[in-house]
């Protein structure tokens, strides 16, 4: 086990690491007192993201989603939006 100081570490954060990896652990103090300690992880590293994971999932689409609004449904969409904002004030 080796001891570092903070300054120390945030310089040679790379190399500490590489022996954190190799199963060393490390403390690092502030004014000769350990404030924290790096140790390897126990678990798995994350997986990278993965395509396709929420494709069970069932979306409906409105089939006339494209359509623009008519004047009423305009109203209506703004009305709520101004609602909105005067509630938050």
């Amino acid at each position: 086990m080796s001891q570092v100081s903070v300054a120390e570490a945030k310089n040679r954060l790379p190399e500490l690491i590489r022996a954190v990896e190799n199963g060393e652990r490390v403390t690092i103090c502030r004014r000769g007192k350990p404030v924290a300690e790096l140790v390897r992880s126990a678990g798995k590293a994350p997986r990278g993201m993965q395509f396709g994971r929420l494709s069970h999932l069932n979306v409906e689409l409105d089939p006339d989603w494209w359509k623009p609004m008519t004047k009423e449904e305009a109203d209506a969409f703004l009305e709520g939006r101004r609602s909105f904002w005067k509630a938050r004030r």
